[in-house]
């Protein structure tokens, strides 16, 4: 058996299958000294490590392959490797096979961890016993073995997983957003939704579809599906599902919380709508959910406020790398934004910023690889500058906002080209920022 792939995902599926008995290899592109902490957890395991690149002939003399989420499941191995007959197969695969307990899986091109995060805050304070995994960080394999029947697990689910997922059941499925985004890797938005709608595959009369009704690309997803649809939205008043009304949040009709929620943007408002569905279909009851989203704070990374300097707010949602992420935050914030974009481009069209910028941006600080690129599809729409590094956009932002701005940080790109990742790069601006004097 071999696993593809050493970050998280991939140790943990390591760790688990070697526990049960399983002959394992593990091959990754990185050469040893890059792996060091990955191969020093694997201390005492019985695992045949092949480093520095993948073997076309490793992968055919498998029986069973296990690629870890960031391999692209079309990648040439992988195809030959499924051609000669070798079976493939995906993590969360690998885990629903053992696991115990019910599921709450929560998709979407934007505010999975948020929304998983609000759901497990609402369980606990219900009373559950609950498990937050997946996407999120922890790996459901990791899960595995502590899970009993009575337990829930709120699943972030990645469209990098779902297009592997043949086997997972989720009892409350949840899709947030459909969005383009990863096009590099699914090769076209069509492709990229079909991912997204697998989360729904082996659901059946008794389970849960839980949609945004306010996206287009989330309300297509409805149509001939198996389990029952329940709907959640900002824009529309309904005396089912989740909705806002006169009052604030409802569910059913009624009355949850008023709407002055800890987290902020309209975005997150969504997000809110989401997690009451969900916990609401999973039986906890409303006042519990009410005082969950008043005493729930932003999730790391995510529109997440760093501090106040001089009257200027700073806030770090470094996990905004695509278009639509940093629309949202956009939109967060009427007037006086400084906004810091860029970073390595995925392909994306940056010209819908250019509407959402007039009018409440005071100035566009554009850092990494795709600054150029996102000042020509900005079109002039508000004042730019390409200060190329995080340092420099803070200290820009420092010179130059007034009381009562606020300096974002959400790049509508990826990381790599100056960071290792997008928490990273969040803890480099959060650093700077609590380095700015008063």
């Amino acid at each position: 058996m071999l696993i593809v792939g050493l970050g998280k995902s991939g140790l943990a599926a390591v760790r688990f299958l070697v526990q049960r008995g399983a002959l394992v290899s593990a091959t990754d592109e990185r050469v040893a000294d890059e792996l060091a902490d990955a191969i020093k957890s694997l201390d005492g395991l019985r695992v045949r490590l092949h480093l520095g690149g993948h073997s076309r002939d490793l992968f055919l003399e498998q029986d069973v392959i296990v690629p870890s989420p960031g391999v692209a499941w079309d990648h040439p191995h992988l195809v030959a490797a499924r051609e000669h007959g070798v079976e493939t197969v995906g993590e969360l695969d690998v885990a629903s096979e053992f696991l115990k307990g019910r599921v709450i899986g929560v998709t979407g091109t934007n505010g999975k961890t948020t929304t998983v995060s609000l759901i497990g805050h609402m369980m606990k304070l219900g009373g559950y016993s609950v498990s937050v995994a997946g996407n999120i960080g922890t790996p459901l394999l990791a899960t595995v073995e502590q899970s009993h029947d009575d337990q829930w697990h709120v699943l972030e689910l990645s469209s990098f997983q779902l297009e592997a997922a043949k086997s997972l059941r989720c009892d409350i499925a949840v899709v947030l957003n459909v969005t383009p985004d990863h096009l590099d890797r699914h090769h076209s938005f069509e492709n990229y939704s079909d991912a997204k709608r697998r989360i729904f595959d082996n659901q059946g009369q008794s389970d849960f579809a839980v949609l945004n009704a306010d996206d287009r690309s989330a309300r297509d997803l409805a149509d001939g599906l198996k389990s029952k649809v329940v709907w959640f939205s900002r824009e529309h008043r309904t005396d089912e599902g989740a909705s806002v009304d006169a009052e604030g949040i409802a569910w059913n009709g009624r009355h949850v919380c008023d709407l002055d929620l800890p987290i902020k943007g309209p975005h997150n408002l969504e997000n809110a709508l989401a997690a009451v569905a969900s916990a609401a279909l999973a039986g906890v009851k409303l006042d519990a959910i009410g005082e969950a989203l008043k005493t729930f704070q932003a999730v790391e990374h995510r529109l997440e406020f760093v501090r106040d300097v001089a009257g200027v707010a700073y806030y770090n949602d470094s996990k905004a790398t695509n278009v639509d992420a940093a629309l949202k935050a956009c939109q967060a914030f009427d007037r006086g934004l400084w906004i810091i974009l860029g970073g390595r481009d995925k392909g994306s069209d940056y010209h819908p910023l250019s509407q959402a910028l007039k009018g409440r941006a005071r100035g566009v600080l554009l850092i990494g690889e795709a600054a150029s690129i996102i000042r020509g599809h900005l079109n002039g729409s508000t004042p730019i500058e390409e200060v190329a590094t995080m340092a420099r956009a803070v200290e820009f932002a420092r010179s130059n906002a007034r009381p009562g701005d606020s300096v974002v940080l959400a790049p509508a790109c990826a990381s790599f080209d100056q960071f290792a990742n997008y928490a990273e790069r969040g803890l480099e601006f959060k650093r700077l920022v609590k380095e700015l004097e008063a």
